[in-house]
């Protein structure tokens, strides 16, 4: 191994495999010598028939899908309004310097804290599960944002004034273009933590959900059921990481992330 130097896509699934390999025979070795109560943590193979049935007996898959729409309706509202904000703050320093107090300030608010104020305001219902992920992924998104497209190379920016552009065609010609490929990966950062803000909003008032049913598992000590809801949050989120991934590939061969 050299500092910085790539390893072949095959390695990298192999080495990526390897550790969940040894994560699941740590995690059984655990539980089958009996070293950890089942009380406390079920083993692999029970974790797997508690999933089959919570997927063919309690319509667990109902729950995944309401989960999944929350997240993605959330974290869509919060990109759609964040990186045009973003984008203006880190392009335009009068703008940045009117909101960038008051982000900075928001941003270090727990998204969980609104959650009393939600349901006072919006109910149980699902404005209430979009708000806390709104507000949990909307700063964030914006702040990163305009940290990416106020680093945009300054001899760029020269040259296209250079050679006519104005600050219209600024924005559209050079900021936006240097900054789509840092901002698909923003995205993808926060888009995992709208996961942990839904899981959060559905602990409390909900009657659907992943976190919904991890919250009923733990009143019925099935930590089987609990884990396996865990797992199923994990594998999405691989899922889509790796989505995310290609997409920025396709979308913009020329960077190198």
């Amino acid at each position: 191994m050299k500092p910085l130097v790539p390893v072949s896509t095959g390695a990298r699934i192999v080495l990526g495999a390897g550790f969940f390999v040894v994560f699941v025979a740590i995690w059984g070795a655990a539980t089958w010598s009996g070293w950890v109560p089942p009380l406390f943590l079920a083993s692999p193979d029970r974790t797997l028939r508690a999933g089959w049935s919570l997927l063919t007996e309690f319509g667990f898959a109902g729950d995944i899908a309401i989960t999944i729409v929350r997240v993605v309706g959330g974290f869509l509202i919060a990109a759609a309004l964040g990186v045009p904000l973003g984008l203006m703050m880190g392009a335009f320093k009068p703008i940045e310097a009117f909101f960038e107090p008051f982000v900075s300030f928001a941003r270090y608010l727990p998204a969980s804290a609104f959650i009393p104020l939600l349901i006072l305001w919006a109910g149980v219902g699902e404005a209430q599960k979009l708000s806390v992920i709104f507000i949990g992924s909307f700063f964030q998104v914006v702040i990163m944002v305009a940290l990416i497209a106020g680093a945009t190379r300054m001899d760029l920016v020269e040259a296209a004034y250079t050679l006519g552009a104005r600050s219209r065609g600024i924005v559209r010609r050079v900021i936006i273009p240097s900054a789509a490929p840092q901002v698909m990966e923003t995205l993808r950062l926060v888009l995992g933590w709208a996961w942990t803000y839904v899981i959060v909003a559905e602990l409390i008032g909900a009657t659907s959900g992943i976190g919904h049913m991890i919250m009923d598992s733990q009143r019925l000590l099935d930590t089987g059921q609990m884990i396996f809801g865990i797992v199923v949050i994990g594998l999405i989120g691989l899922v889509t990481d790796f989505l995310f991934k290609a997409l920025n590939r396709a979308l913009f061969p020329w960077a190198v992330l």
